[in-house]
């Protein structure tokens, strides 16, 4: 049994694997994760379907908590939830960052503790806040100045609750214009720049039954570097200390989000977390001395950088098609189930398993089956000239943004979620059915 290696560059800090560390080659052009090949998982589950590999997804919380052994450490449920992946979390000792109702009463159903989550949202409903409020959510994160009256007359006169406030710290960080969140332009969080972000606080602090907490930035996604969290820490901390001149405020919590790269292909950089701390902690030591203020306990929010690299997609090849100079290999999946690559143009490195073949790499663009021009699942891949119908193709990097985004465009139903651990696998998520789609139908 051979480990699988990159083709394109050894596996170090600097050039991370994209599949997961369990996976393996018992034969050639055989994959397996977990102990189980995934040729198997897509005979027994059928295709697409996702894989997802559960001693990835606890390394990766491991190394977080490692990395920074005195914060609080929250997932991102919007990376990818169902009840399994609130049981790790929970078991691994992690916190939960949720975006809706549905997320949240998903995960105290589970079991997790409503009290180490933390409710976002630029556009809270009265149902997110209604529940975040009947179920005990840990903090609420204000993203404007209405939430503020709002969430203070649901909480009650005698009510308190715990919240922290967005702030957008104008750092344009991020690997597409789409998932950059940091600057002014853009719907979340108060601007400093403006002076809303003083504005609301100080609103906040006249609302007896709200209790200021921390404040909260989040600069975007894909974020390969850490000067751009370095730059944050400083100027959360610069409002932190006008904070403290105007209204004597002493803050015990600041959460710098997350948008931790990963690698999608071979040669991608990714942002590695342990680099990261010690250098925001450093940062912020030094930011806080500076201003003669006491250090906040950081909150981070990884999301991607957990599921991602733990997640892959199989896809069955239908057809194989020459036109216009280019190879265009399709596959029973597509944007309904990853329309990340339309979004905003994300890259994959597919890979043929369940068969071994001897013939020369080709260039291709696999694409998906769904009506739409723009429908590719990778452009300009690597894949063998002899690919052909019913071949099994392998997406690694796929457990982040992918079932959780998935649409129901063409009426196609959604993939189901499979775990592997130790040579076993199970159902997470089942295939969304027809009569699924049928029963929600109630025109006639």
């Amino acid at each position: 049994m051979t480990t699988v290696h990159e083709p394109a560059l050894p596996e170090t800090p600097a050039a991370p694997r994209v599949w997961p560390a369990s996976t393996t080659e018992p034969r050639p052009g055989d994959l397996a994760v977990g102990g189980v090949p995934l040729a198997e998982i897509a005979d027994r589950f059928g295709t697409p379907v996702y894989v997802l590999d559960e001693a990835e997804v606890r390394h990766r919380c491991r190394t977080y908590r490692d990395a920074f052994p005195d914060a609080e450490v929250l997932y991102a449920a919007k990376a990818f939830l169902c009840r399994a992946m609130v049981r790790w979390m929970d078991e691994e000792g992690l916190g939960l960052d949720v975006c809706s109702a549905g997320e949240l009463e998903l995960a105290v159903t589970a079991g997790f503790p409503p009290e180490r989550m933390v409710l976002h949202g630029n556009a809270k409903s009265p149902r997110d806040l209604e529940t975040a409020l009947r179920l005990g959510v840990g903090r609420i994160v204000i993203d404007s100045p209405s939430e503020i009256a709002r969430l203070a007359a649901a909480v009650g006169p005698s009510g308190r609750q715990k919240v922290m406030v967005r702030v957008v710290p104008g750092i344009s960080a991020g690997g597409h214009e789409k998932i950059r969140t940091g600057t002014d332009d853009q719907k979340f969080g108060l601007s400093i720049a403006d002076g809303y972000a003083q504005h609301a606080i100080a609103r906040i602090l006249g609302q007896p039954q709200l209790r200021l907490t921390g404040l909260h930035c989040h600069l975007g996604s894909q974020i390969t570097g850490i000067k751009p969290y370095l730059a944050a820490v400083r100027r959360m901390v610069g409002l932190m200390a006008r904070l403290h001149d105007q209204h004597g405020l002493v803050l015990p919590e600041l959460d710098l989000g997350g948008g931790h790269a990963i690698a999608y292909r071979p040669g991608d950089d990714a942002l590695d977390p342990a680099s990261l701390a010690r250098r925001v902690r450093t940062e912020l030591a030094d930011a806080c001395a500076s201003a003669a203020l006491p250090v906040p306990r950081l909150v981070i929010e990884p999301g991607r950088a957990i599921a991602g690299p733990a997640g892959i997609a199989l896809y069955r090849v239908l057809a194989v098609k020459h036109s216009g100079g280019k190879v265009f290999v399709a596959v029973d999946g597509g944007m309904s189930d990853n329309p990340r690559p339309a979004l905003y143009g994300v890259r994959y490195a597919p890979r043929l398993t369940g068969r071994n073949s001897t013939a020369a790499p080709a260039r291709v663009t696999v694409v998906g089956r769904h009506c739409e021009a723009g429908d590719i699942v990778a452009s300009d891949a690597g894949l063998p000239a002899d690919v052909r119908p019913g071949d099994l193709l392998a997406l690694p990097a796929a457990g982040a943004y992918h079932l959780s985004m998935a649409s129901g465009y063409n009426l196609v139903g959604r993939p189901p979620v499979v775990a592997v651990r130790d040579g076993l696998a199970r159902l997470l998520v089942r295939r969304e059915s027809i009569e699924d789609i049928r029963s929600r139908d109630v025109g006639l």
